[in-house]
C-alpha cells in the first residue's frame, strides 16, 4: 500500500467512515465551526468525500450523485457512533488496580 487513503478507499463505507471521523475530529474545533454541532460537520465532510471518490473514480453520474446525501447520512452515523464507542472505553490505570 502506497497511500493511507486512496480514492477507491474512500469510496467504501469504511474508509469513508474512518476519514470523516478523522477529519471531523482534527476540524471541529476550528473558530467558524465550533458552535456547529459535530454531527452537521461530520454530515458536510461525509458529502465532500463521497463526491470526491465517486468524481475521481469515475463512477459520477446523476444517480450515484442523487444518493451521495443518503450516504453521507449512513457515513455520518457511522463515524460519530465509531468515535462515541471509542471515547467511552476506559482503561483502567496501573495505580487503580488492586
Amino acid at each position: 500500500m502506497q497511500n493511507f487513503f486512496s480514492w477507491d478507499t474512500l469510496a467504501t463505507l469504511a474508509g469513508c467512515a474512518a476519514a470523516t471521523a478523522v477529519i471531523t475530529q482534527f476540524v471541529k474545533e476550528l473558530p467558524f465551526l465550533k458552535n456547529i454541532a459535530t454531527q452537521w460537520v461530520s454530515y458536510v465532510i461525509a458529502i465532500i468525500l463521497l463526491l470526491g471518490a465517486t468524481f475521481f473514480t469515475g463512477t459520477l453520474t446523476w444517480s450515484s450523485g442523487a444518493l451521495i446525501p443518503f450516504n453521507a447520512i449512513v457515513i455520518a452515523l457511522s463515524a460519530n457512533g465509531a468515535f462515541s464507542a471509542i471515547s467511552r472505553v476506559t482503561v483502567p490505570r496501573s495505580d487503580k488496580l488492586p
